[in-house]
């Protein structure tokens, strides 16, 4: 018995480790975060959408900026099918200056960004999702004024080339749920870059 109980303590314990964010399935957060336009953004503010694509990125990170391309053209396809990117920048711009909020709203013009780029100054909201990489992606989708989260890992199969990719995961988790089908798969290994923490 006694074994038991402790097996059970460190299971709980493990969990409370490893399970900091969300899993699939889980009700995600919405956030308030100041976008580069200086304006303040949430997810409340787009009572029309069936969902977001919401990418936790950054400058600097040569992972990220590779997606980039493809983050806009994400924007664009899907914005008007009710699934806009929300993009966040978590890193703390202490350990890399080049991620601050001015850089930011240096890259976003430079690339011609068409979402949202906000700021996660305190880290609260990366912390929240369990977000580990740039880029890192959870899709979530509204179910009963519930925001659910439906995948989350990687946008696609091959970060190095876009003419190379096989699996677009953002792209059919979202095919997926407009058919009313199970998305599959809900979670992949997010690569990039890791967030840079305070």
């Amino acid at each position: 018995m006694k074994k038991l109980m402790i097996f059970a303590v460190l299971a709980v314990f493990s969990a409370s480790i490893s399970g900091q964010g969300y899993v699939p399935g889980d009700e995600a957060r919405d956030f308030r975060l100041k976008n580069v336009d200086e304006s303040l953004v949430s997810l409340a503010d787009f009572p029309d959408a069936k969902g977001f694509i919401v990418i936790f990125t950054t400058n600097h990170c040569p992972y990220a900026v590779a997606y980039e391309d493809r983050i806009i053209e994400m924007d664009k396809e899907f914005k008007s099918q009710g699934y806009p990117v929300i993009a966040i920048n978590p890193n703390d711009p202490e350990t890399y200056p080049a991620d601050s909020f001015e850089n930011m709203k240096v890259r976003a013009q430079k690339k011609g960004f068409t979402f949202p780029y906000l700021f996660d100054e305190t880290q609260e909201i990366a912390k929240s999702y369990g977000a580990k990489r740039t880029p890192h992606v959870y899709l979530v989708a509204k179910e009963s004024e519930k925001l659910v989260v439906k995948y989350m890992g990687a946008i696609d199969d091959n970060y190095q080339d876009a003419s190379e990719v096989k699996e677009k995961y953002v792209a059919n988790a979202i095919a997926s749920l407009e058919a009313g089908k199970q998305v599959a798969p809900k979670e992949t290994k997010a690569i990039g870059c890791s967030i840079k923490w305070k």
